[in-house]
C-alpha cells in the first residue's frame, strides 16, 4: 500500500514525532478513514527508512490518543469510533480572522484602546530599574530560606487573596514611615504589579460609559486600562504644578494621578492642587487613584509625603510597586484602598487571579524586615543620581540651549525638548534609552519632546551615547548651529 506520511531527517522534530503527526493529519483529513487498515510497523519502517521501534512508538502514541486500535491477529486499524466523515475544513484557503470568532465588547475595546500584548510600544512602558545595584545574592538567600521552610505556596484561600500577612505588615510599616500613608495591614492588598492594581480599580470603580479623568500627558497604559473597561476617558491638562484640578469635567467621579513625579513630565503636584483635588473628591463623592510608581527615587529633596495620608478620612486608592524599586521581573505591587473599597477589590482579585505567588511574598517580607530593602534603595538612589547628573551634563555640553531638560528631580527618567527638528530621526537609533513622549498625549503632542531613561545606562556610556546622537545630526543636511536655542 502507499505510504501515507513523509519524514525528513533535516526537520527539527524527532522521526517518531513526524510519523505520529503525519498519520494523525491523514486521519483528521479523512484520507485514512475509520476502519482503514494501516501498514504493519515492519512495512512502514521499511518504506520510510526508519527503525521499527520508531514506528512502534508512533503507533503506541496514536493508540493512546484514540486514533488507531490494534486488533489481535488482524493488524492495526484507524479507530472505528471516529466519524465516518472528517470534520469539514474551512472553505477556501483563507486563514481564520478575529471576526470569525465570538468576540466580547471588552475585546473590541482593547483593540480600540491600542493595547499591546508584547512588546510594548516605544514610550509606552515606564522606566525600568537597573540590574547592577540590586543585591541578588541576598535575595536568593531569602528565597532559599523560604523554600526550606516549605513556603512553596499551597492551595489558594480567600484569606490569601489580600496577600502574605508578614508582607502586608512590612508594607504597612514602610509606607507609614517613609510615605506618610495612613494604613494598617488589613487595608493592604498585594497584587501582581501596579498594572494589575489599575485593572482592579477599573473593575471596581468604572462602569461602561462612566467618566474617568487622566493626566494629559500621562501614563498611556492607565488611560488604556480605563478605556478597555468601557470608561469615557477625559484627559485633563498638566502644568508645572501637576494636574489642573479645575479642568476636571463635572461628571467625573474617578481620577488617576501621579502626584509625586508626574509621568512623564516630572511635575510635582503642589500642595494647593493636592488640597484642591482632595476637596474635589469629597464634593463629588469620587475616588482619586494615586499612582506612586517611583517615589523612592528623589534626588534633590526629601521624598514627598503621599496624597493619601494628607487628610482623613481618605478617598484615595494608593498604588505602589516593587518592580521599579527592585527589579523589573519581580511582579509584586500593592493597593491601599479606603476601608469601604477593600472588600470589593478583594472579591475582584479573587476572581481575577485568586492570590499572588506566596514564595516571592514571603521572601520579600523578610527582605524588608531585615533592612535590605531600604539599604538597596539608598545604594540605588546614589547610583541613579550619578547617572542623572552625567546625562544632564552631557546634554548641556553637547546641545547647550538647544536641549531643554525637565523632570530630573526624581524617578528613573527625565524629559528633553530639542530645538533641532531632525532630532527625531537621530533618536530612532537610541530607542533603548529614549523615546518620544507622543504616546503619553491623548491630544496634540509637544514636538521633539523625548523621555530619556537613564537608570540602565552606565555613566561612562552616557556621554558617548549623547555624542553619537549629535554626530548623526551633524551629518544631516542643514544642520542647526551648535548650541542654538529655541526660536
Amino acid at each position: 500500500m502507499d505510504v501515507p506520511v513523509v519524514v525528513s531527517r533535516r526537520a527539527g522534530a524527532f522521526l517518531g514525532r513526524q510519523v505520529c503527526d503525519g498519520l494523525r493529519q491523514q486521519i483528521l483529513a479523512g484520507r485514512l478513514q475509520a476502519g482503514a487498515r494501516l501498514p504493519s510497523t515492519r512495512e512502514l519502517a521499511r518504506a520510510l527508512g526508519v527503525a521499527r521501534t520508531t514506528v512502534g512508538a508512533a503507533y503506541d502514541q496514536l493508540t493512546a490518543e484514540g486514533y488507531i486500535e490494534a486488533r489481535p491477529g488482524s493488524g492495526t486499524f484507524v479507530s472505528a469510533a471516529l466519524p465516518a466523515r472528517p470534520v469539514p475544513a474551512r472553505s477556501g484557503s483563507r486563514p481564520p480572522r478575529q471576526a470569525d470568532f465570538p468576540m466580547s465588547r471588552y475585546a473590541g475595546r482593547l483593540a480600540a484602546a491600542g493595547g499591546e500584548a508584547a512588546p510594548p510600544q516605544p514610550g509606552l512602558a515606564r522606566s525600568l530599574a537597573a540590574a547592577d545595584p540590586f543585591p541578588y545574592a541576598i535575595w536568593h538567600r531569602a528565597l532559599r530560606r523560604q523554600l526550606r521552610r516549605g513556603r512553596t505556596g499551597g492551595a489558594p484561600t480567600a484569606d490569601a487573596t489580600a496577600g502574605h500577612p508578614e508582607l502586608r505588615a512590612a508594607i504597612a510599616a514602610y509606607l507609614g514611615r517613609r510615605r506618610a500613608v495612613t494604613c494598617d495591614p488589613d487595608r493592604i492588598v498585594v497584587v501582581g504589579g501596579s498594572q494589575q492594581a489599575l485593572d482592579l480599580c477599573a473593575r471596581v470603580l468604572v462602569d461602561a460609559g462612566s467618566a474617568v479623568a487622566v493626566e494629559d500627558p500621562g501614563y498611556a497604559d492607565a488611560r488604556r486600562v480605563f478605556a478597555a473597561a468601557g470608561a469615557r476617558v477625559c484627559p485633563v491638562p498638566v502644568d508645572a504644578e501637576g494636574l489642573v484640578v479645575a479642568d476636571i469635567p463635572a461628571d467625573v467621579r474617578v481620577a488617576h494621578v501621579t502626584p509625586s513625579h508626574q509621568y512623564p513630565t516630572g511635575a510635582v503636584l503642589s500642595l494647593a492642587r493636592r488640597l484642591e483635588l482632595l476637596a474635589w473628591a469629597r464634593e463629588v463623592r469620587g475616588v482619586v487613584i494615586e499612582d506612586d510608581y517611583d517615589s523612592e527615587f528623589r534626588y534633590d529633596a526629601a521624598p514627598l509625603p503621599s496624597l493619601q495620608g494628607l487628610l482623613a478620612p481618605s478617598r484615595v486608592v494608593y498604588v505602589g510597586t516593587f518592580s521599579t524599586a527592585m527589579f523589573a521581573g519581580l511582579r509584586l505591587g500593592y493597593l491601599v484602598p479606603p476601608d469601604e473599597l477593600v472588600e470589593p477589590i478583594l472579591r475582584a482579585k479573587w476572581y481575577a487571579s485568586r492570590h499572588t505567588p506566596d514564595l516571592e511574598q514571603a521572601a520579600l517580607a523578610a527582605f524588608i524586615q531585615e533592612g535590605h530593602f531600604e539599604r538597596h534603595l539608598r545604594r540605588a538612589r546614589r547610583l541613579y543620581r550619578r547617572r542623572r547628573d552625567a546625562l544632564v551634563a552631557a546634554l548641556d555640553r553637547v546641545f547647550g540651549r538647544a536641549a531643554v531638560v525637565s523632570g530630573q528631580g526624581a524617578g528613573l527618567h527625565l524629559v528633553v525638548r530639542f530645538a533641532d527638528p531632525r532630532v527625531a530621526r537621530a533618536a530612532e537609533a537610541e530607542a533603548d534609552w529614549m523615546s518620544p513622549t507622543r504616546p503619553c498625549y491623548a491630544g496634540r503632542a509637544v514636538p521633539r519632546e523625548f523621555i530619556v531613561r537613564f537608570s540602565r545606562i552606565d555613566e561612562r556610556a552616557i556621554d558617548a551615547a549623547v555624542r553619537r546622537m549629535a554626530t548623526r545630526l551633524s551629518r544631516s543636511p542643514g544642520r542647526a548651529p551648535a548650541g542654538a536655542g529655541f526660536p
